[in-house]
């Protein structure tokens, strides 16, 4: 069954999961989401849908009414559809914001008394070094803007770090699903910030006299990252 690990949440009165627009009160968790066995989170609410829409027809899970149904329609901040075993969540931009939704939707499932060993995947678009246009990466190992193998959370006055592990069982049983369109098994990086984060070219703070970043700036992401 899946569980969270801090204590406190069943002495909570009612959890309720505001940037999804569920509760523990006013919805009945375990029968809507009991059955969940995989999560799939994306950052856009339309690709999402989309990606929900052709589960329906992919499963043969079409609703009756022919209707999709946002269960986060209590709120305007993310997008939750269900199809059958699987969830379709939208993330929003950048780490802090996937934080909030992933926090409520790994409570949801302790809510719910998932029994399966919930899998969850993030599918999204990301630039690309060494690799064509299109390629699809299944992540190895991801690393932070540091190029650590490591999420640092701050939080009151500390740093608190967590590795980023990632099942690599479940990765070689992607890899093995790829049939028609090039994949690779590769290092991705995740960073706080979409612009001067990743050195964009368009961001506000580049200084330097080029549109595009000095090769410099890429040389260590390349040597880790390519490794």
């Amino acid at each position: 069954m899946f569980k969270v690990k801090n204590p406190h949440i069943a002495e909570i009165p009612e959890d309720i999961l505001s940037h999804i627009g569920l509760g523990t009160k006013t919805h009945d968790l375990k029968a809507m989401f009991g059955d969940v066995k995989f999560v799939c989170m994306g950052g856009s609410t339309t690709r999402m849908e989309g990606f929900a829409k052709y589960l329906t027809t992919e499963l043969d899970m079409v609703p009756e009414d022919g209707q999709l149904r946002n269960l986060a329609q209590g709120t305007d901040r993310f997008v939750l559809y269900k199809v059958g075993p699987v969830l379709s969540v939208s993330h929003g931009v950048g780490i802090a914001s996937i934080s909030v939704v992933f926090n409520e939707i790994l409570k949801l499932l302790h809510h719910a008394e998932c029994t399966a060993d919930v899998e969850i995947f993030r599918i999204g678009t990301s630039g690309g070094i060494g690799v064509e246009a299109g390629t699809v990466v299944v992540t190895s190992k991801p690393v932070n803007d540091q190029l650590q193998e490591a999420y640092h959370l701050h939080r009151v006055g500390k740093i608190e770090t967590f590795p980023t592990v990632l099942d690599e069982g479940l990765a070689k049983e992607l890899m093995e699903c790829a049939s028609d369109f090039p994949v690779v098994y590769a290092k991705t990086m995740a960073s706080e910030e979409f612009y001067e984060g990743r050195v964009h070219a368009s961001n506000i703070a580049n200084k330097s006299n080029s549109c595009h970043p000095p090769l410099e700036d890429f040389r260590d992401i390349v040597a880790i990252i390519g490794s």
